[in-house]
């Protein structure tokens, strides 16, 4: 079974593994820390426009809402 980013859930496959066990390539920094929660959001918003169609706007809240339910941002 694949692990998944606990920031984005991406899955950490070869094309997604980072340094860090936790996190993918996209989310976290070459030294494995958590990027911040910002610039993880503006990652998951642009996804959220191609994947969904929906304008930056709308995808930066929805951004907010699936961060929340993730291990990383769960709590913070």
């Amino acid at each position: 079974m694949d692990s998944y980013c606990h920031s984005c859930a991406m899955p950490l496959n070869q094309e997604a593994k980072s340094v860090s066990k936790d996190y993918c390539k996209y989310c976290c920094d070459d030294k494995g820390n958590l990027k911040s929660n910002e610039v993880v959001k503006q990652g998951i918003a642009h996804w959220f426009t191609q994947w969904q169609g929906v304008d930056m706007k709308q995808a930066l809240v929805r951004a907010e809402y699936y961060m929340l339910s993730m291990p990383a941002w769960a709590s913070k």
